[in-house]
């Protein structure tokens, strides 16, 4: 008979080994503490532009204009961002497994409404530029109508193709990777063609008197607009250009920065669940790339008290150094 054979005792260096478990990337209290300053973060933003729309009333300023429309789209934003946070709360799945238009709304929209907001920052420089030109060459003012048929119709487009792609991805069969690689590179050439665009107005804007003038008149100057336009030129570019090179480098996953600016929108079609470390990222990239150009344009548009506003118009008119003898009088804005 064969003797039974003996159970080797573990040696100290394999008892001193930890068995191989499976564990959350980070800590529970980690990621609900996130999730609450993320949506405490978009929570005071939509509060501050709520304030500020209800301001507009109150000093009875124009409730049709750049300001109220950029205002609007804001606090938009700023809502859908706190509801998506919001889901966080209660159940972790649901917020990855929305239905095709919950999805859209929620992920893709938002970043829809960036871009619109990004498009007014160009009309409203376009609208100094040809303000201040208009003095000496009243010929630029049929430009404008045509400049704002062509944002409205890219911002068309914008909306559309993060729709239907959007929709596709949800609804279809087809090939989640090649609809996203289309969208992205439309999205995100949209974005830097719009940059470029930012960045001529500031130029111009920058090189001349009367635009100077102008934004004093109301409540800003050329310094401050080419500060915080040059701050989200760098923020809209750099994202979109990561994004291009990532997503096109990528084979069908994307590892270098996980849950990145794009998995919030388009990348997150490839995905199904957000771990625990992308949601970190997730949320920092959030805080990076778009609630820092948003806060820092809502800061410009933001409204100004009357007192201030008067104060700058006697500026103005302390500024007029030349007036047409019998001529009519110039407008406080743009005195020569």
């Amino acid at each position: 008979m064969e003797a039974p054979l003996e159970e080797k005792e573990p040696s100290p260096m394999d008892r001193s080994m930890p068995l191989p478990t499976l564990s959350p990337a980070v800590p529970t209290y980690v990621t609900l503490g996130l999730t609450v300053v993320y949506t405490v973060f978009y929570s005071l933003l939509f509060i501050f532009v709520y304030v500020q729309l209800w301001l507009v009333l109150r000093y009875r300023h124009k409730r049709f204009s750049y300001q109220t429309a950029f205002l609007s789209l804001c606090l938009l934003w700023s809502a859908l961002r706190t509801v998506l946070f919001s889901f966080y709360f209660q159940n972790f799945v649901t917020a990855n497994t929305l239905g095709p238009f919950p999805f859209w709304l929620l992920y893709c929209f938002p970043v829809c409404l960036q871009f619109f907001t990004l498009s007014l920052m160009n009309l409203y420089l376009a609208q100094v530029v040809f303000k201040a030109k208009s003095k000496y060459a009243p010929e630029l003012l049929r430009y404008r109508l045509p400049l704002y048929l062509l944002f409205l119709f890219i911002s068309l487009v914008f909306l559309v193709v993060n729709l239907v792609c959007a929709l596709l991805v949800r609804m279809s069969s087809a090939e989640a990777h090649t609809i996203v690689l289309v969208r992205v590179a439309i999205n995100d050439t949209l974005f830097v063609l719009c940059a470029v665009s930012l960045s001529v107005c500031l130029y111009k804007v920058a090189k001349m008197s009367l635009a100077n003038i102008y934004l004093e008149s109301k409540g800003t100057s050329v310094c401050q607009v080419t500060v915080i336009g040059a701050i989200v030129i760098l923020l809209y570019s750099s994202r979109a250009c990561y994004n291009l090179v990532v997503l096109g480098l990528s084979n069908k996953s994307i590892s270098s920065f996980d849950y990145d600016w794009y998995n919030v929108s388009d990348q997150a079609d490839l995905r199904s669940t957000l771990g625990d470390a992308g949601y970190i990222v997730f949320g920092v990239i959030l805080f990076v790339w778009e609630l820092l150009p948003t806060s820092l344009m809502v800061f410009f548009f933001r409204v100004r008290q009357p007192d201030l506003d008067r104060v700058s118009q006697r500026a103005l008119t302390s500024a007029s150094v030349y007036q047409p003898k019998g001529g009519r009088e110039s407008s406080p804005g743009f005195t020569r």
